[in-house]
């Protein structure tokens, strides 16, 4: 069985690289350990570990064991360090404080063992500062490393290594950018594991989007947006769930309107709206905008008295999305 770990440290939000390694290794192993890699307690921030679960179920990521948290673990890398014999000082790296904390690096060699690490799944930045480290430190407590791949990082298109204050580059801000949690997955898996660094590329993330909303069903993607079932039709096409709400809210609360433009039509479709049920099915709503066109109404007119705007959605979906109380209001004069 390959059993793997994914460890970020709890700082706030996956960066994109790191949801990049989560992953890869989700993907490469049979078991995956979540473990929080918080010995340097300067460098956590309250509710860091909260976010990094948010950010992984968002993803749909699951683990089958965590999450541990190194620093509840100190006393047995103290004792697994002391079995051993090891300094405090190993090779010119400190393996525990003065006041006895642990340091990454023991924490790290010791839970590996412990939970039984098979493979180190990371980016390419970990390669030099930590991998002949931990291979000595395996030797000296008589215990197998195990097998690291490396894999690129995602870098900007200067070729550097992003920052989190970087637009895009956090998990939490492709959520704000209304992505879908499965298009970012389905971005990072096409990455599989890089050879080398690849510029993150928001626009492949984008067209991601537009499939994965495409494929939602109508309840689905009315729950992704916040709007009623009915209104599902006015968001399809929507290149990410930030745009859907903004296409929603046109119809569904618009900023004015105007009825006063062909009032013929807008008084016929009161006549035929009033005997229609409170909500209209997709034929429904399609055989009420042909009788209209058929009497020769002035649909440009009714959507101005509906939403306010001369284009937009398809009218049978601003009807199917308008309760009939609400579109008879809007319809009939104030």
């Amino acid at each position: 069985m390959i059993r793997v770990r994914f460890a970020p440290s709890p700082t706030g939000t996956l960066h994109v690289g790191s949801a990049l390694s989560a992953v890869a290794n989700r993907r490469f192993g049979d078991w995956m350990l979540l473990r929080i890699d918080d010995t340097d307690a300067a460098r956590n921030v309250p509710g860091g570990v909260e976010s990094i679960v948010e950010d992984l179920r968002w993803l749909g990521i699951e683990w089958d064991e965590g999450p541990v948290r190194q620093s509840e673990r100190a006393q047995r890398h103290l004792e697994a360090a002391r079995e051993a014999g090891l300094p405090q000082r190993f090779e010119g790296v400190m393996l525990w404080r003065d006041d006895g904390s642990p340091t990454f690096h023991l924490a790290s060699v010791v839970d590996d063992v412990d939970f039984g690490i098979t493979h180190v799944i990371r980016g390419s930045d970990h390669r030099s500062m930590n991998e002949e480290l931990h291979a000595a430190l395996h030797r000296a407590l008589g215990t197998k490393p195990p097998h690291v791949i490396h894999h690129g990082l995602i870098v900007g298109a200067d070729g550097k290594k992003l920052s989190k204050r970087a637009g895009g580059t956090t998990i939490a801000s492709l959520r704000q950018s209304g992505f879908p949690g499965e298009a970012v997955r389905a971005y990072l898996e096409e990455l599989d594991l890089p050879r080398h660094d690849v510029q993150l590329d928001l626009e492949r993330v984008r067209s991601l989007s537009v499939d994965v909303l495409s494929r939602f069903d109508d309840a689905e993607l009315a729950a992704r947006v916040g709007v009623p079932v009915e209104a599902a039709p006015l968001v399809r096409g929507a290149h990410d769930l930030v745009e859907a709400r903004s296409l929603a809210a046109a119809v569904l609360e618009p900023a004015s309107r105007d009825a006063t433009h062909s009032p013929e039509t807008v008084a016929r479709f009161v006549e035929l709206r009033t005997s229609l049920p409170e909500l209209l099915s997709k034929d429904e709503a399609k055989t009420l905008v042909r009788e209209l066109k058929a009497v020769g109404g002035d649909l440009r007119a009714l959507r101005l008295a509906l939403t306010g705007a001369p284009r937009g959605p398809e009218l049978w979906a601003v009807l199917r999305a308008l309760p009939r109380d609400e579109a008879l209001r809007r319809a009939l004069p104030s």
